[in-house]
């Protein structure tokens, strides 16, 4: 599992979980922990979450366009 550029590993969550109610759950664990999820759907990565923070920083560090 690679690690992100603040060394992190990212957790994975299957869409399965999501839709068996455990949505609030991640995005809590997300924002509190400022984690990074990658969600698979058939065992693909398809959308990846982080928290609000995350995403500002990333604006303001990369000045990319996520």
């Amino acid at each position: 599992m690679a690690k992100d550029k603040n060394g992190e590993i990212p957790v994975y969550h299957s869409v399965t979980e999501f839709l068996k109610g455990q949505a609030s759950r991640i995005f809590r664990e997300v924002n509190d922990h400022d984690k990074v999820v990658i969600v698979n759907k058939q065992n693909k990565p398809q959308v990846v979450v982080i928290s609000y923070d995350r995403y500002i920083r990333l604006k303001e560090n990369e000045g990319s366009d996520i």
